[in-house]
């Protein structure tokens, strides 16, 4: 009998969402959810605001350590790629919005830092761990999802990332 129930919720729970059209979480080929949320300056951001750019989103915390590691190499990606056609976004997620702040600043990150320390918006994006990070096309297209770190300045990522700019 549990088994019917369960099967008969899943069956309601795969209607519900082919009616709206929508993932339960983020998936590659679909519309990045959308999102508004404040960086560390206290403004708004919106993803999307950044349409006609390649925006990348990445999911982060300060007590993670692999995340920790692959900052840097997204410090020197960030300014490599041109600010008109490439944005990057990181957001804090279950994280302490001071040791965020203290953290960027002894590294000198200048990546628009954004706030999802309740995860909501990771929740929207169906975070398995972190860091993961996204990118999104100039249409809002998830193209690329990456779980785990990466060394994004390498020329693997540098050449994946101007493709899409240049597409």
């Amino acid at each position: 009998m549990k088994k019917l129930a369960l099967l008969f919720l899943g069956g309601c729970l795969a209607l519900f969402i082919a009616a709206c059209g929508e993932s339960p979480v983020a998936t590659v080929g679909k519309p990045a959810p959308n999102f508004d949320t404040l960086d560390m300056k206290g403004n708004v951001w919106s993803l999307s605001k950044h349409k006609g750019h390649v925006v990348f989103v990445n999911f982060w915390a300060t007590w993670c350590a692999p995340c920790r590691e692959e900052m840097p190499s997204m410090q020197r990606l960030y300014a490599k790629l041109p600010k008109d056609k490439f944005k990057m976004i990181a957001l804090y997620n279950k994280d302490n919005p001071q040791v965020v702040k203290n953290f960027v600043t002894k590294l000198g990150i200048t990546i628009p830092i954004l706030d999802d320390q309740q995860n909501i918006i990771g929740q929207k994006y169906g975070l398995t761990g972190l860091p993961e990070t996204f990118i999104v096309d100039k249409q809002g297209i998830i193209r690329e999802k990456f779980i785990g770190p990466a060394k994004w300045d390498s020329p693997e990522y540098v050449d994946l990332l101007t493709k899409y700019i240049n597409e």
